[in-house]
């Protein structure tokens, strides 16, 4: 399929599978009820991150960001912006908060470098289409999870994320991972092949072993960067998250979706 093909999918598919995914409307009730994937009542916990907009300008931050995703999922290099496979890149503002632009914000806020990824959101209009539920939301915390042998690669999801959070494998990914002398790959993460999607999971494997994901660690060790990146529960009171989110002023994507980001921006 060619590269213009897949943009017309997704431009053609996006509103009918939004409109799919909650029964004809994004702000219907069945969308905004704050219930997990299943109807079984809210998550018992809610992981999310906050991103301080201004320090995570610094190219090294995002770099070291970028790169430390890339090893702990052996994440693909492919050149081609049409195959690229993205778990956490940056886009203009403009383009991630269209709803806060106007004709008197500077230039250079329009076209700043904003770092977005998989926003793991209350409502998640993916997990709604997904024909085999190979996208589906973890009842214990939140995550908005993908289980890569169940993805028959119908882009349903892709077309139902208003924020461009998912990739689609056109190839074979294995032979553009990492590799040492020795032809192994940076980690034990699995990898993935032609023909099924992927994204940021927050790192759920980490999260596993106690660890913070490995952008946000990445993030906290380049210097200036410490709090770049922030990561926590948002049903403990205490956590860092919510200290934040009750202190700074922050915003979230697209809110007027209902799709309730947990991806949060200190502004």
């Amino acid at each position: 399929m060619e590269s213009k093909s897949r943009r017309t999918f997704l431009k053609e598919t996006a509103g009918a599978a939004l409109g799919l995914s909650c029964g004809g409307s994004v702000l219907t009730a069945a969308c905004t009820s704050g219930e997990d994937s299943h109807g079984g009542g809210p998550v018992e916990s809610q992981w999310a991150m906050v991103i301080d907009m201004e320090k995570s300008q610094d190219p090294a931050v995002r770099e070291a960001c970028y790169e430390a995703c890339i090893q702990a999922h052996n994440i693909p290099r492919i050149e081609d912006p049409e195959e690229r496979i993205r778990w956490i890149w940056d886009e203009e503002y403009q383009d991630v908060f269209p709803d806060q632009v106007h004709d008197q914000l500077p230039d250079d806020v329009k076209h700043a470098p904003v770092m977005v990824l998989c926003n793991h959101c209350m409502n998640p209009p993916c997990v709604r289409v997904c024909p085999t539920q190979a996208t589906w939301k973890r009842e214990e915390d939140g995550i908005v999870m993908m289980d890569m042998h169940r993805c028959i690669g119908c882009r349903y999801c892709m077309a139902a994320c208003p924020y461009g959070s998912r990739s689609f494998n056109w190839r074979d990914p294995r032979p553009l991972i990492d590799k040492d002398a020795q032809g192994n790959v940076a980690s034990d993460f699995p990898t993935r092949t032609r023909g099924v999607v992927e994204k940021c999971n927050f790192c759920a494997e980490r999260l596993r072993e106690g660890l913070q994901p490995a952008c946000v660690e990445a993030a906290n060790q380049v210097p200036g960067g410490e709090g770049a990146l922030m990561f926590g529960n948002l049903a403990d009171p205490g956590s860092e998250v919510n200290q934040v989110l009750s202190s700074q002023r922050t915003i979230t994507r697209r809110v007027a979706l209902g799709t309730g980001p947990n991806v949060f921006y200190i502004v």
